[in-house]
């Protein structure tokens, strides 16, 4: 990795902008680009060596030198220069484009072709490497990756952050407006997806031999629209301008098959009469920050094969059998919007068939061949495989691995089942994201029976082999195997896939503690019993290169200065900070960061949705998928009482606050929907009563999404994580703003409860029911009018939503709601309203001591090591996939390889 800059950027080593800047070159710069002598009206004017060796010229002060520490790389002018030249030859050559024409799209995209160039050898080598080496492989199987943008973590990751800022400067454009072009990969829905970028970014950092393995939407998570207050949907056509990033490799190309029939033969088992759907492999380098690993992430698209439904035309139909090639490849077109929701179509079954199927034969190659560096099948053996090959299913979606195993090594490797059985088990491991039984996925057996009947048959008599162990050990209780069955009987017999993982794995996690303890003490209860050495726990956590580094580097600086640069691979060493808890230089710079992302973000929020905040209210953040669990209707309660209080003593001193509520409702969801509809229609009310002016601001945040996050979490001050106790597996943007400098108002849910014991609950604002206390009023029975009628505020709140005070034109609008409130509340929001109004006041009052505040925030900075998903990924490997993380550096593509 390059040194790090120790000194105040100069002419020719710019530091990269902190969040507070403007996008528009600063006066500093400006002086500065006229002192290099740049022409202002010629952007391609190459500068001499010597004439930036003498804008450099001037010597730092020791001061100046501890005052300003930049993780960003030293821009070198060999650097610099090699930047500029290859942006101009991938602008003419690649884009086939001149200054003239050119728009910021191409600039985006030679700039984006030109950090690539130095992904290409670290990639091929580490390839290489792997291959010499022959590590075992972690496979990581899902359904979803959210991505969010490439260019920055790219830049990050490699240290070319500060030489491309100077480069791009000197050719006359802005980095940071380069960087707002790129299209977010938004191919998941939230926690999950994201989860799995994170576990990437980390696997790659750690030296891991890792793969991720998903499916390349054609369209992503949709695009979200506000009109008249409502969510409308817009496909996300991420892919229209083309990926810069992504790698064909048709040579890969891979059949998958449906439906067709199965016969049992002297010569064994054959699924024949099949449709065929290929699968096509994109692959996209995962760089590790600064060591020169380059892994994979590979996605598979759908194609037709050239003869599809060719053979079955008759005269003239030819032309619609070429059409009928969409129907194939429908499975990769588009991303299934539910999060936390099962929708049993058949198309989806499809899609997770279909990633699972190319997966395994991918891996099945790489095992026979590697170490050789050929193709040529030299592995015959299958007894070495769980020592070569790990499988990590993110949820059950991709569950089918476990029957497909099954069939390729019995069916078409002739092991035995016994000894296939036993290999299945000891490579796959099973992550568990979710305790709601919505979620759940439940496969009807017709469609399996249809769709994928020779994984139907294989299903059935891992089943049967399952509950005759049972039987053996708990004989007599029928009731039990009912409920550890993988098939569930009924009017319609499914297949309940999250059973078929825990049984085909040596390994089950939740992914906080209090969610694993769920997992062992109700939805996996009998398994437990069963074979409790099985479940285990994996706290998630999030990469602090995308989630400090590189959104937040005004923090990331003040930090460094303090503590060194450790910590970006170590976040553990964050508890160096705890002695400084009290440093006056600290608490003052910490503050000053978070003024100016405030400042950046109001400029942004001004400019893309035109709303004007004042910057110096309380920046009060809730964003995250909408959810009935989750509970946005008790945050909206709040802002109406808040309301509420305002118009009945306006004389009265009330903390300012900006109310942020962002995220997107499943687009069947009616009742996420409604939630939507009624922040916006509150915010209609309060943006614009007088009375309240600047006391009160609530604002809906379109289109929630990773980009946007990157934007709103280094600006927040409050993170709201209120969901109902024992509902939220983990959540991880609960990290994201402890590792930001936000406080934390939340329940006793999912990490949470981690976060309060890493930094003490008074260093957050825990409120509201425990486990326990939901458990006891599911017994005693959840009356939600008891609230209604023994709270007067929270009366007043309700009647004004139920009677049209939000929605005068429709006062019927919000019937729904109220009534899902008043009679069946899954989520018990009126419950915990009085704890959270009580709390909330809590928050006010330290927010007007901001040193007070402020230390608290440096104290919850100092005890967010734990969420690193460098620490989650190193439990993985050590805990359930047998292997050590590494720190060996390979070398980079300019140094020899030994």
């Amino acid at each position: 990795a390059p040194p790090l800059l120790a000194s105040r950027p100069r002419p020719g080593t710019p530091r990269r902008r902190g969040p507070c800047q403007s996008p528009r070159r600063s006066a500093r710069r400006q002086s500065r680009h006229s002192i290099l002598g740049v022409c202002e009206f010629s952007p391609l004017c190459i500068l001499s060596a010597s004439s930036l060796a003498g804008a450099m010229a001037k010597p730092l002060t020791d001061s100046e030198k501890r005052k300003q520490i930049s993780v960003r790389g030293i821009a070198g002018l060999g650097d610099v220069a090699e930047v500029r030249k290859s942006f101009n030859r991938h602008l003419h050559f690649t884009l086939v484009k001149d200054r003239n024409v050119a728009t910021p799209r191409d600039y985006f995209f030679a700039l984006a072709h030109t950090v690539r160039d130095h992904l290409v050898g670290r990639w091929i080598r580490t390839q290489q490497h792997y291959y010499e080496r022959d590590p075992k492989r972690i496979y990581y199987l899902s359904l979803e990756f959210y991505m969010g943008r490439t260019l920055q973590n790219t830049m990050v990751n490699l240290g070319l952050q500060n030489a491309c800022d100077e480069a791009i400067y000197q050719l006359g454009l802005d980095l940071e407006e380069l960087e707002e072009i790129e299209e977010d990969a938004g191919l998941g829905n939230g926690g999950l997806g994201r989860l799995a970028a994170c576990f990437l970014d980390s696997m790659a950092t750690l030296g891991l031999a890792a793969y991720g393995y998903g499916i390349r939407y054609e369209f992503g998570i949709f695009n979200q629209k506000i009109v008249n207050g409502w969510q409308v949907e817009e496909a996300d056509d991420w892919l229209r301008y083309g990926n810069p990033w992504e790698k064909a490799r048709p040579e890969y190309m891979l059949p998958v098959h449906f439906y067709g029939r199965v016969e049992h033969t002297p010569d064994g088992v054959k699924w024949l009469d099949t449709q065929v759907v290929l699968a096509m492999p994109y692959d996209t380098p995962v760089p590790g920050y600064r060591n020169n690993t380059v892994n994979t992430m590979r996605l598979w698209s759908a194609k037709a094969p050239n003869d599809f439904k060719l053979h079955d035309f008759n005269v003239g139909g030819y032309i619609e059998a070429v059409l009928d090639r969409n129907l194939a490849e429908n499975i990769s077109r588009v991303l299934y919007p539910n999060d936390n929701f099962f929708e049993g179509k058949e198309l989806r079954l499809k899609q997770e068939y279909f990633v699972v199927a190319a997966t395994l034969q991918d891996i099945i190659r790489r095992f026979k061949s590697s170490k050789f560096g050929c193709r040529d099948p030299v592995r015959t053996c299958f007894e070495t495989f769980p020592e070569k090959v790990a499988i990590q299913l993110n949820d059950t979606h991709p569950a089918l691995a476990i029957p497909e195993l099954m069939r390729i090594l019995v069916d078409v490797e002739k092991v035995d089942w016994d000894k296939a059985w036993e290999i299945t088990k000891k490579t796959c491991a099973y992550t568990n994201h979710t305790v709601l039984p919505e979620a759940l996925e439940r496969w009807p057996v017709s469609m399996f029976e249809s769709l994928l009947p020779r994984h139907l048959e294989i299903i059935y008599a891992i089943n049967q082999r399952h509950l005759d162990h049972v039987a053996a050990l708990f004989p007599g209780d029928v009731d039990r195997l009912r409920r550890m069955s993988v098939i569930e009987e009924g009017d319609c017999k499914r297949i309940n896939m999250a059973h078929l993982c825990v049984i085909g794995s040596h390994a089950v996690n939740g992914v906080a503690r209090i969610h694993s303890e769920i997992v062992k003490q109700s939805v996996f209860k009998d398994f437990y019993e069963l074979e409790p050495e099985k479940f285990q726990n994996k706290t998630n956590g999030i990469t602090p290169r995308r989630w400090l580094l590189l959104c937040n580097p005004g923090l990331a600086d003040t930090i460094v200065e303090k503590i060194g640069e450790g910590f970006l691979t170590d976040l553990s060493q964050l508890k160096k900070l705890l002695p400084l808890v009290d440093d006056e230089a600290l608490i003052r710079d910490v503050a000053k960061v978070k003024q100016e992302n405030k400042l950046k973000f109001s400029a942004f929020l001004e400019k893309e949705y035109k709303v004007k905040i004042n910057p110096s209210s309380m920046f009060d953040v809730h964003v995250k998928r909408i959810h009935e669990y989750k509970r946005q209707l008790l945050n909206c309660l709040h802002i109406i009482t808040l309301y509420n209080r305002i118009k009945k003593d306006p004389a009265k001193a009330f903390v300012p606050r900006t109310v942020m509520i962002g995220g997107k409702a499943a687009p069947g969801y009616h009742m996420a929907k409604m939630i939507i509809k009624l922040v916006t229609s509150i915010g209609s009310v309060v943006n614009h009563d007088p009375v309240v002016g600047d006391k009160l601001k609530v604002i809906f945040l379109e289109n929630y999404r990773v980009s946007l996050a990157e934007k709103v979490i280094p600006a927040a001050d409050l993170s709201q994580q209120i969901s109902t106790a024992g509902t939220e597996a983990s959540g991880t943007g609960n990290m994201k703003f402890m590792l930001n400098g936000a406080l934390t108002i939340g329940t006793m849910d999912g990490a949470n409860v981690e976060m309060a014991e890493e930094a003490g609950a008074e260093n957050l604002f825990i409120f509201g029911m425990r486990v326990e206390d939901v458990e006891a009023l599911d017994r005693k029975g959840y009356n939600a009018r008891e609230y209604y009628d023994r709270l007067p505020e929270l009366k007043q709140a309700v009647d004004q939503i139920s009677s049209g005070f939000f929605s005068p034109k429709e006062p019927d609008c919000f019937r729904d709601v109220v009534n899902m409130l008043l009679n069946h509340d899954r989520f018990k929001v009126f419950a915990d309203y009085e704890a959270y109004v009580v709390c909330q006041a809590q928050v006010d009052q330290l927010y007007q001591n901001p040193r007070e505040w402020t230390k608290k925030v440096i104290r919850n900075i100092a005890c967010s090591g734990k969420f690193s998903s460098d620490r989650t990924i190193t439990e993985y490997a050590r805990d359930i996939w047998g292997v050590e993380p590494s720190d060996l550096q390979i070398p980079p593509p300019n140094l020899p390889r030994d």
